[in-house]
């Protein structure tokens, strides 16, 4: 069931971005390039099914911000520059918002996909055998997963930032005196993706300074960000791309600030076994390095 119900969503958010561009009185630059983002994520569904078919447990945090950056994203190109929404586009949106609700609600509150989407990603292993391919288990199950819904919320930084500033390329021609912040905008839209690359990377790993490094560099965007939408785009282009880069930024602070809260236990499970999805399509438990299980098996 939740397979179709993305499936359905992916093909409503292109449906819905199609339809209010056909609607929309005047196609611009503007316009044009947040109808192309916002199309973009219909990859992006494609790529959650995929991993909900694998069971994967990275499918939770992407459907999170899938689900509420595309709200967003459709939201801003259903309400015109001037005058009254079409009826049509209101419709496709209030669908697609019920949809990508539903999507969220069954990810993170129902009973049988969260027994599913337990696995994580492969890894080359070296053992006596030989190389192989094999299951990662984590060692960390709480903090991990919170850790990875910040990993993927601020992942959507740079695009958060470059989609308004490729928009005001086109404001350039009337106010050619700000191409030095355009140029800067852009730059910092590059360097964020690779400085979000390396401060998650660490924060998967349990480091504390990549957890303060990257809650500044969420600061920092919206410090840069916000002030050059409404510099270059008015209230108007402050509402429409302003908003989805503070939602993803509230996204991360929470998402941090679980991660780095003691003494909770994961949901559906204890501190010393990690589910995996076995292959005849059952579950087994695998014991923890540090468990007596795991202490009992070695010295067998």
């Amino acid at each position: 069931m939740l397979t179709w119900l993305l499936v359905a969503t992916a093909v409503a958010t292109a449906g819905v971005e199609v339809l209010n561009f056909w609607y929309s009185p005047g196609h611009g630059w503007g316009l044009g390039v947040r109808t192309a983002w916002a199309l973009l994520r219909t990859l992006g569904w494609l790529i959650l099914i995929w991993h909900v078919r694998r069971a994967r447990a990275t499918a939770k945090p992407l459907g999170l911000i899938l689900g509420v950056t595309t709200i967003f994203a459709v939201g801003r190109l259903v309400v015109p520059p001037s005058g009254a929404p079409p009826v049509p586009g209101v419709v496709g949106f209030a669908v697609l918002s019920a949809l990508c609700v539903a999507v969220i609600v069954l990810l993170y509150r129902h009973p049988v996909v969260a027994g599913h989407l337990v696995r994580q990603p492969g890894r080359v292993v070296l053992s006596r055998d030989g190389v192989s391919w094999q299951e990662g288990v984590s060692k960390r199950p709480v903090a991990g997963a919170w850790a990875l819904a910040a990993r993927v919320s601020s992942f959507t930084y740079s695009p958060l930032i470059l989609v308004p500033c490729l928009i005001s390329v086109g404001e350039l021609r009337a106010r050619p005196e700000w191409i030095l912040a355009v140029v800067f905008w852009f730059v910092v839209g590059l360097a964020v993706s690779y400085v979000v690359l390396l401060s998650s990377f660490f924060l998967m790993r349990g480091k504390e300074w990549a957890r303060a490094l990257l809650v500044w560099v969420s600061v920092g965007v919206l410090v840069i960000d916000l002030p050059l939408c409404r510099i270059m785009l008015g209230v108007d282009g402050l509402i429409r791309d302003g908003a989805p880069l503070v939602a993803a930024a509230l996204l991360t602070f929470y998402s941090l600030w679980r991660a780095g809260r003691p003494g909770t236990t994961p949901p559906g499970g204890g501190a010393e076994t990690q589910p995996t999805a076995a292959a005849d399509g059952g579950r087994r438990a695998i014991p923890m390095p540090g468990s007596a299980e795991g202490v009992q098996r070695r010295e067998a």
